[in-house]
């Protein structure tokens, strides 16, 4: 039972608020979980107790958890991080306006998408400095600057200002090519036009980058002019910025290089037409069932201009914008992502087979009639369709069929046909020429759809009911255009006495559907290139970090190490380990772990394993290594972080001197007890620019077994660190004694995580 229109607005509305509601949560979650990190890694606590210690703060200080919690990250960022970017401006940010700054930035840094981190810059920051509207560009491969999001702009506004070329030049691009913020206290004036409310409105241009790289431009709007002093204008620089982060995540995503031209495509089309993010159940790829929520990623002008759609549509969910037929809408979506081939229905809502006909002048809902979905890989659908309100007169039911038509009338009594004027260029004729009958026609088609239309006349003339075919037309002066011809009986009685109807030429529609399915089997290729290049990294992987290696023997140590890859099948990872004699006499052994999986992991993976191979020549402590290292992530492509533990090894005292960045606890096993190797408390490898590295000294005796091991080892799901910690301290006390090599496989045996995270382990036994 479908709800009345005022509840379903009301149920909408009240979704909406819950949405909102969670996504302030999540952003106020992400705040507290990154200034736990930071107290996990500052003062070498678990997770739980990393919460506690933040929670007892909170309640010390007097200040919310995530106040407190912006303060943290504010203060781990450095002296640097709230300093005012504009010149002549006061040398840092008070600590009220630098909480704010850190609570609106992390909403941006959560949003999913760049209409939601639009909608996150304007209510977590920007309202209360004034703006009334936000706009965010993405920056194209062709220097085109097309609208990513926006917030408080009207759709008018926001479509005019979807595409912004380099040709126009303007202060847009102006400020894209300085890389500098510009202001415009009065408005642009002379320097060009910018979107706004009026022309005097103030404005202020934030370029966006990542890793020094250009990838967009945000636009703020005020309602009039005012004063844009130092603060305000540092504070707005501030809470823009992370939107490029966020641009170039949407970016990356599947199929992202084909986005620009799938829009420019679809933009041009006379008809409704929209990019849709297919979301598929967890498990289940023939089911037609509902995941997360399908979201709209782009409406072009033509469906803009038949949905009046809410502000900011682009990121919303397709059960927002068409909630009186999402379940048919998703279902024709699922099963084109599943098959990977287009789906097309009639109309949505489906007419019900028994339903009596419509009597004229009787107005129905707003229908979307022919609907095409075609699935386009990486997840994302294109969905075109024709309004349709199905009213009126048979001459009207006829138009509601197509878009951009050109009529004609026939009278079978009289003998006479009448095309109006955009009927005959369709059909290569001049104006003065007779119009052609529509039983008539067959002689000016290509030979196999004269059928089709010998159909649509049957039905015409026999059942006395209307239709539509898709024929090809060959025109005189050569060429083929691809014709809709749709048609209504015209009744005396029970007596035909004429017909009406309408051509549209489809042509443009037809070669668009073409250009997209190339772009389908384009986007088919790149991920064959892809599975191709993780099968190549995967076999390089194997070849450095291999599973079961033969190591050399170093002096005073016996060592072995095993590595166990990911679970899912091509997921790469970015564990690595090595073990090296050194010119001075002592030994190198290290264990890392890169964060994250796949083909940039393993990149980063490899520059820092060999970074630090090189780097250990230089017979310099592990301290001062690891700090090096740590510079070598920092400018490493992709910015990783990474944990690790480096030790060299003194074979002529058997000591040992260590330093960890942010790496599992070194286990030490001596005379039949193990216990965890506390060390100084270091940050991650790539998380803080210049910081230093403490280092441990521990003398060792014969005998005793070390293991150094990454955290897919011991980590297991619904179970806390500890807990895990101790089950590993806990099976190499049930060990027998035995050669390093036994070792290792003993515990790869009885030590299982189920993260399904690649694992590293090496034992080091001192002779």
């Amino acid at each position: 039972m479908a709800l009345p229109e005022s509840g379903l607005t009301s149920a909408v509305a009240d979704l909406t608020a819950e949405v909102a509601a969670l996504h302030a949560d999540r952003a106020r979650r992400s705040l507290l979980d990154l200034a736990c990190g930071v107290l996990m890694a500052q003062l070498s606590l678990s997770p739980d107790e990393a919460a506690d210690h933040l929670v007892r703060l909170a309640v010390s200080t007097g200040l919310s958890a995530a106040d407190l919690a912006a303060d943290i990250l504010n203060a781990a960022a450095g002296p640097d991080a709230a300093r005012d970017p504009v010149p002549g401006a006061p040398e840092a940010v008070p600590t009220a306006e630098a909480r704010r700054i850190r609570r609106g930035t992390t909403a941006v840094l959560t949003s999913d998408t760049a209409a939601a981190a639009a909608s996150a810059l304007l209510e977590g920051g920007l309202r209360r400095l004034g703006a009334e509207s936000v706009y965010l560009w993405r920056r194209t491969e062709t220097d085109c600057l097309e609208l990513a999001g926006q917030a408080g702009a009207t759709p008018l506004e926001a479509a005019h200002w979807r595409w912004v070329p380099p040709e126009t030049g303007g202060p847009l691009h102006r400020a894209l090519a300085v890389g500098l913020p510009a202001w415009f206290p009065d408005g642009p004036g002379a320097e060009g036009r910018l979107p706004g409310p009026r022309p005097e409105a103030a404005r202020g241009l934030v370029p966006l980058d990542r890793g020094g790289q250009g990838v967009g431009l945000a636009l703020v709007v005020w309602p009039g002019a005012r004063v844009l002093d130092s603060g305000l204008r540092a504070t707005t620089a501030a809470l823009c910025r992370p939107a490029g982060q966020v641009l170039e995540r949407a970016d990356a995503g599947a199929g992202a290089g084909a986005v620009p031209r799938l829009t420019a495509v679809l933009s041009e089309l006379v008809l409704p037409a929209m990019l849709v993010s297919v979301a598929v159940p967890a498990g289940d790829r023939d089911a037609v069932g509902f995941g997360r929520a399908h979201t709209v990623d782009y409406l072009n002008p033509a469906a803009l201009r038949v949905l009046t759609p809410p502000p900011s549509p682009e990121g919303r969910p397709v059960a927002q914008l068409f909630p009186a037929v999402y379940e048919e809408l998703v279902g024709l979506l699922a099963r084109a992502n599943a098959t990977g081939a287009p789906q097309y229905v009639p109309s949505l809502p489906a007419a019900p087979s028994h339903a009596p006909p419509a009597k004229a002048g009787t107005a129905t809902a707003p229908l979307m009639a022919e609907v095409r979905v075609l699935p386009l890989g990486g997840g994302r659908a294109a969905v075109l369709w024709h309004a349709d309100d199905r009213r009126g007169p048979p001459v009207t039911r006829a138009l509601a069929r197509l878009d951009q038509l050109a009529v004609f009338e026939e009278d079978l009594v009289a003998g006479t046909t009448v095309w109006s004027a955009h009927a005959y260029p369709v059909f290569g004729l001049h104006p003065e020429d007779p119009a052609v009958p529509l039983r008539s026609l067959g002689a000016r088609l290509h030979t196999e759809d004269s059928v089709r239309l010998g159909g649509l006349l049957a039905s015409l003339t026999d059942r006395h009911e209307g239709g539509q075919v898709l024929v090809r037309v060959v025109r005189p002066g050569g060429g083929v255009r691809r014709v809709r011809v749709a048609a209504e009986p015209v009744l005396t009685g029970s007596a035909l006495t004429g017909i009406v109807g309408v051509f549209q030429d489809v042509s443009a529609q037809h070669h668009t559907e073409v250009a997209l399915t190339a772009t389908y089997d384009q986007l088919s290729a790149a991920r064959t290139e892809a599975e191709l290049r993780d099968h190549l990294v995967l076999g390089l992987q194997h070849a450095i970090v291999p599973e079961a290696p033969a190591l050399e023997t170093p002096p005073g140590l016996r060592v072995a190490a095993r590595y166990r890859p990911a679970a899912a099948e091509y997921r790469v990872g970015g564990d690595w380990y090595d073990v090296q004699s050194l010119p001075n006499g002592k030994v190198l052994v290290t264990v890392g772990d890169i964060a994250g999986h796949g083909i940039e992991s393993t990149t980063a993976m490899i520059a820092l394993r060999g970074a630090l191979h090189g780097l250990a020549f230089t017979g310099n402590p592990p301290g001062r290594l690891m700090e090096w290292l740590n510079d070598v992530t920092l400018h490493t492509p992709g910015q990783p972080t990474a944990t690790a533990v480096c030790a060299l090894f003194d074979p002529a005292d058997r000591s040992l001197f260590w330093s960890g960045a942010g790496h599992p606890p070194i286990l030490l096993l001596r005379g039949g007890r193990a216990r965890f190797m506390a060390g100084a408390a270091n940050v991650l490898l790539g998380a803080l620019p210049g910081a230093r590295y403490g280092e441990t000294y521990t003398e060792l005796r014969s005998g005793d077994t070390l293991l150094l091991y990454t955290d897919g080892f011991i980590e297991r799901r619904h179970v806390g660190l500890d807990e895990s910690l101790q089950a590993l301290r806990r099976a190499a006390e049930r060990l027998r004694p035995g050669p390093a090599e036994e070792l290792a496989d003993r515990l790869m045996a009885a030590v299982l995580g189920d993260t399904d995270d690649d694992t590293s382990l090496v034992v080091v036994r001192v002779s």
